[in-house]
């Protein structure tokens, strides 16, 4: 007999023998890292946008001329 809880069928149930196998491979089968990945995105995403505050506050003088003179012409 094996000693694995998940494939022994003391319960004689065989649907139930398949369900703990499948369970039992589940959290093998998905990545680890997947929460990782997601906080590195999240890291660049927020300095894209401090980025881009930046860029606002030194041109944005700059820019609000240039689209006050382009709405100005039109």
């Amino acid at each position: 007999m094996s000693e694995d809880k998940y494939l022994s069928s003391r319960e004689g149930k065989p649907e139930m023998n398949l369900l703990n196998r499948i369970m039992a491979h589940l959290p093998r089968s998905v990545p680890g890292a997947r929460g990782q990945g997601l906080a590195e995105y999240a890291l660049i995403l927020a300095l894209i946008a401090i980025v881009a505050i930046i860029a606002l506050i030194f041109l944005g003088g700059q820019v609000s001329k240039i689209l006050s003179n382009v709405g100005h012409s039109v």
